[in-house]
C-alpha cells in the first residue's frame, strides 16, 4: 500500500467497531448512507478504495469524524511532509482532501498566520498544560519545534508538537509564512 492512500485495513476495523457500537446492521448502516451494502460489508472486511464521499456518508450515519477513520495512532512530534500524509480523493478528480491532524473531543484551537523573516530564532516558553501546536508552512522554508527536536520544513510540510514545552520557529527563507493552530486541551 502506498502510504498516501486511505489505511483500509484500519478504516475497516473502526467502521465495523463503530457499527456495532452503533447497534446498526450493515444493511441499515448502508441504507442510510445510500450505499450498497456489498460496499459496506467489503470496507468492514479490508477490501476496496472508499471515496470521501462514501466515507462521509457512512460516518454521518455512525456519528463520528471521518478522521477517526484515517487519524494514525497519537505521538508527541508529527511531521507530515507535503505530498505525504492520509489522502482520500473526490469521486470528481480534481478534489483530494489530506488529514493532517483530528481534533479530539472537548477541545479548543486558535488559528493565526505567521509571517517571519530569517534572524534570530524566536523561541517560546512553554504554554499552558496540554497546549499543541499545528503549523503548515504555506511559503518559504523553516526550522521549527521542540527546543530539543525541531525539523527543516519546506512548503506544503505539517508539524505539530507539544507547546508546553520549550519551542522554536525559525525561517529559513525570505517571506516564510506560516498558519499555526495552538489546540487547548
Amino acid at each position: 500500500m502506498n502510504r498516501n492512500e486511505p489505511p483500509i485495513a484500519q478504516i475497516a476495523a473502526t467502521l465495523n467497531s463503530e457499527r456495532r457500537r452503533s447497534g446498526l446492521s450493515i444493511a441499515e448502516v448502508a441504507r442510510q448512507a445510500k450505499i450498497a451494502k456489498s460496499t459496506l460489508s467489503q470496507l468492514e472486511n479490508g477490501v476496496g478504495n472508499p471515496s470521501i464521499e462514501t466515507l462521509w456518508s457512512i460516518c454521518i450515519v455512525l456519528g463520528i469524524p471521518v478522521s477517526r477513520l484515517l487519524e494514525s495512532p497519537k505521538q508527541e512530534t508529527k511531521v507530515i511532509r507535503h505530498g505525504e500524509g492520509v489522502t482520500v480523493a473526490s469521486k470528481r478528480n480534481n478534489y483530494h482532501a489530506t488529514l493532517l491532524a483530528a481534533c479530539p473531543p472537548n477541545v479548543s484551537r486558535d488559528i493565526y498566520w505567521i509571517e517571519v523573516e530569517p534572524g534570530e530564532p524566536h523561541y517560546s516558553e512553554p504554554h499552558n498544560q496540554g497546549v499543541i501546536e499545528h503549523v503548515v508552512i504555506t511559503t518559504g522554508k523553516a526550522r521549527l519545534g521542540l527546543v530539543s527536536e525541531s525539523y527543516e520544513l519546506n512548503e506544503g510540510d505539517y508539524i505539530s508538537y507539544p507547546g508546553d514545552l520549550p519551542h522554536l520557529f525559525e525561517a529559513l527563507q525570505e517571506g516564510t509564512r506560516a498558519m499555526l493552530i495552538s489546540e487547548y486541551r
